[in-house]
């Protein structure tokens, strides 16, 4: 399991905690774009785009690359893979939980009251 400090964990959930911050991080998935290509489909300044992309930025989540007077901000999957790692646990336990649940009610009703 990768390991991250609490306090880049809190970041990163932090980051994904808001709507647009989500989509951002699905707009980048797949290239790499400047931060006005990143605002066109929202109605917000590009100050508050900014901003969005900044806290990303501080969870590690994106990276940002000069090209020419342009600065690309594209998707630093490592950060939320730690996240999905630490998730992965809770994951197993609530599975384990439902599969013995799901075992209990599948059970014939004669052999629930033995």
């Amino acid at each position: 399991m990768v390991e991250l400090s609490s306090s880049a964990l809190d970041s990163v959930f932090h980051a994904l905690s808001d709507g647009t911050r989500r989509a951002i991080l699905r707009d980048i998935t797949a290239e790499g774009k400047s931060v006005g290509e990143i605002a066109k489909p929202y109605r917000m300044s590009l100050a508050a785009v900014s901003k969005h992309v900044q806290v990303l930025e501080r969870a590690e989540l994106v990276e940002r690359e000069r090209r020419g007077q342009f600065q690309i901000v594209r998707l630093n999957a490592k950060s939320l893979r730690a996240a999905q790692d630490w998730l992965a646990f809770y994951e197993n336990f609530w599975t384990e939980r439902l599969d013995a649940l799901q075992t209990h009610l599948e059970r014939p009703e004669s052999a629930v009251r033995e």
